[in-house]
């Protein structure tokens, strides 16, 4: 019968050329490439009715001057008797089709066996069991990586700086791009809030001195109540600064050391106790024998494995010790190198989970891919981690009824010198280069606001910060008594 709507159709395709892309012989399915052919309207109705074993024909119509459209359309052919023409619908009935080319039929009417079309429809299970392995480990790899993004972000989050007090920061530290080749510095500060303070402390100053390189630390400790001059001209302790923000610490002490700082950290002592008990306990060489009521701690003298509640006090007790703050500092100092030299002996498979304790108990402009490349790179050091330690060569001043701690100038800029060109800060013997002693900002302590005439106020000081114990050995003439002023 005749089909109107059939007929309609047949019309529209009248006159138009199509370019198919047509597969070649059988070894398609092993890769061959497909070949691009122009039919007319009569040549693209055969196709379509064509044995073509359900291929993908891309058809892209083509306009009459052989100008390409825009649109482009994806059809499924289905298989049907082959015909090389095929005549108008009408009333009558229409003639047979003739017969297509034997070598024609045989390519085009062929069906490929039953695996075949399977793998067809699933391109893995053409792959080698080798290569669907790698695909397994690929796949896990973007999954751990997926991951371990998302864990850095998290961590980077919870140790950040965020908002302005960030943006100052930036301002007030020095450029880190060459750190891993070149020393940097590093200002760390130990905040110590307590029960029914309303605001922290910063109970620690100390100034870090990284050589990634040569695997070398230097630490000096910067008493808390060292006496400078704030930004806005007043006189006050060093640890002020804290109250203003990170940023002004920064400034503040690296106007009194003269260096440029490269990094920040702040260490919330509150959670030393949860870090040195993730480390399974520190060791420390506990310089003389201890009984402190205030710090509620009792230990005797010679190396001594802390967990972090005992860790946390030997960092805070100074009223039993010899040296009150100056005892503390060195005390602070030595937690914080048993910490480090814990952390850089934990492997590589360890790492990831105790720079996630410390990262609740530090707040850092370091990410935590800077953090454990350092560690890295130190424990590939031949000779493992060299730590020096060092106090800002001070004394116990008093002015105007408030209790200050002055700096000896002239050892202070030589401990400066020493520790810039990477030797030990406290061996007073160390020849200074001389590039480090043309350096006049080095110790030049341009905001002490200590008398610079010091040397008979040092002498009939109560002490200074030679006085502390020294493990293992006691200095002639130490005293255990301690000037009020500290232990206020």
């Amino acid at each position: 019968m005749y089909d109107e709507d059939s007929h309609e159709k047949d019309s529209e395709l009248k006159g138009a050329h199509f370019t198919v892309e047509l597969p070649g012989d059988r070894e398609y399915l092993e890769g061959s490439s497909v070949r691009p052919a122009h039919l007319d309207d009569e040549a693209a109705r055969s196709l379509a009715s064509g044995a073509v074993g359900m291929m993908p024909a891309l058809i892209r119509e083509d306009s009459g001057e052989g100008g390409e459209k825009d649109s482009v359309a994806e059809k499924h052919v289905d298989a049907g008797p082959r015909s090389e023409s095929r005549p108008e619908p009408g009333p009558e009935s229409a003639p047979s089709p003739e017969p297509a080319p034997a070598h024609a039929a045989s390519h085009r009417t062929s069906h490929a066996p039953a695996h075949a079309a399977g793998h067809r429809g699933n391109p893995l299970a053409r792959l080698s069991l080798p290569a669907k392995v790698l695909l397994g480990l690929a796949a896990v790899l973007v999954v751990v990586v997926i991951a371990g993004v998302a864990w850095v972000s998290s961590l980077n989050a919870t140790m950040g700086i965020a908002g302005e007090d960030r943006e100052e920061l930036n301002a007030a530290l020095a450029s880190s791009e060459s750190a891993v080749t070149e020393p940097f510095y590093v200002l760390l500060i130990g905040s110590d809030a307590r029960k029914n303070d309303t605001v922290s402390r910063s109970d620690t100053i100390m100034l870090a001195r990284v050589d990634i390189a040569e695997a070398t630390v230097s630490l000096v400790s910067i008493p808390r109540d060292t006496m400078i001059y704030t930004e806005g001209g007043y006189v006050d302790k060093i640890n002020s600064a804290y109250n203003n923000g990170p940023a002004a610490t920064v400034r503040a002490v690296s106007e009194f050391c003269g260096v440029n700082i490269t990094h920040y950290v702040e260490i919330d002592f509150n959670g030393v106790k949860d870090v040195v008990d993730a480390l399974g306990g520190i060791t420390v060489d506990v310089p003389e024998d201890i009984d402190d009521y205030k710090a509620k701690l009792t230990l005797s003298a010679g190396e001594q494995v802390l967990d972090g509640a005992t860790a946390l006090k030997y960092a805070r007790a100074r009223y039993d010790v010899t040296g009150g703050d100056f005892g503390r500092v060195r005390a602070q100092r030595q937690v914080v190198e048993a910490i480090a030299r814990k952390v850089l002996a934990s492997s590589p498979m360890d790492l990831p989970g105790v720079v996630t304790e410390l990262a609740e108990s530090i707040t850092t402009d370091l990410s935590v891919t800077d953090i454990i490349s350092y560690a890295l790179a130190v424990q590939q050091s031949e000779d493992g981690l060299t730590i020096y330690s060092a106090t800002v060569p001070s004394y116990g001043y008093e002015q105007g009824g408030v209790s200050y701690v002055g700096t000896e100038f002239d050892e202070w800029r030589a401990m400066m010198q020493r520790m810039d060109a990477g030797l030990d800060p406290a061996d007073e013997s160390a020849a200074i280069p001389a590039e480090q002693l043309e350096d006049e900002r080095l110790g030049a302590a341009t905001n002490c606001a200590a008398p610079r005439d010091y040397y008979y106020l040092a002498e009939i000081s109560g002490f200074t910060s030679e006085d502390v114990a020294q493990a293992g050995v006691d200095k002639p003439g130490q005293q255990n008594s301690h000037p009020n002023e500290l232990l206020r």
